[in-house]
């Protein structure tokens, strides 16, 4: 039971401390950063009972619209806006937005405290759950939430200090998280090379991009 909890922590765990750790030439207030994260932890309620009553109006299992159904409206569309919602709330008008950077960290953040709990019912859960899911999703499904969580905080911030076009900060997530689970739960042959591949393109992008938003960083030159 201890061993299984730990597995599902923390990769979490790490992955928060290593974005905190990168933002080093202006740090957000812990206190904010785990409210971000709590809001995460709560906000898997709303999101399991949208996504339950959504699936009432799912074609068919054997429809081939059924995974992408999935895929992109039940999963991407109601976690990526619920997650938006928040991290509009938390951050958009609050003083401690004050660099690009920073999107990033509270959208992981935020991403994060919902794959906590979603970590934990999978792992916990008597028909698919254990040792092996826990690793898995270790490898691939923590660190893609936090990556669909780059994504938006990447583009919020291109809106907020660069005055770029709104919309793709909610929809960039929704279509990078529609085509994860997709490759996921799709049958075609060879889907699981292409998930990978996915996988690793994304990961590649996500690291320069938080790069990109260090190095532009207003208060580098004061430290």
């Amino acid at each position: 039971m201890e061993t299984l909890l730990y597995i599902a922590l923390a990769p979490i765990v790490i992955i928060l401390l290593t974005i905190y750790i990168k933002d080093k030439y202006e740090k957000e207030p812990v206190k904010l950063a785990l409210t971000g994260t709590l809001y995460g932890i709560i906000i898997s309620i709303p999101i399991t009972f949208t996504e339950k009553y959504i699936t009432n109006f799912a074609p068919n299992e054997n429809s081939i619209y059924y995974p992408f159904f999935i895929s992109f409206i039940v999963a991407a569309f109601v976690e990526e806006t619920y997650k938006y919602i928040i991290l509009k709330f938390l951050i958009w008008k609050n003083n401690n937005y004050n660099e690009p950077f920073d999107g990033i960290l509270y959208a992981v953040y935020i991403s994060l405290g919902f794959a906590m709990i979603e970590n934990i019912l999978y792992v916990f859960n008597p028909i698919i759950g254990g040792l092996y899911t826990g690793i898995a999703r270790a490898i691939f499904s923590i660190p893609a939430h936090a990556i669909f969580g780059i994504y938006m905080g990447y583009y919020l911030s291109k809106e907020k200090f660069l005055k770029k076009i709104k919309i793709f900060s909610i929809l960039v997530p929704i279509f990078i998280h529609g085509i994860y689970d997709l490759l996921l739960f799709t049958k075609i042959k060879y889907s699981n090379i292409f998930f990978i591949i996915f996988f690793i393109y994304i990961t590649f992008i996500s690291i320069k991009r938080i790069n990109k938003y260090i190095k532009i960083s207003p208060f580098k030159k004061v430290n």
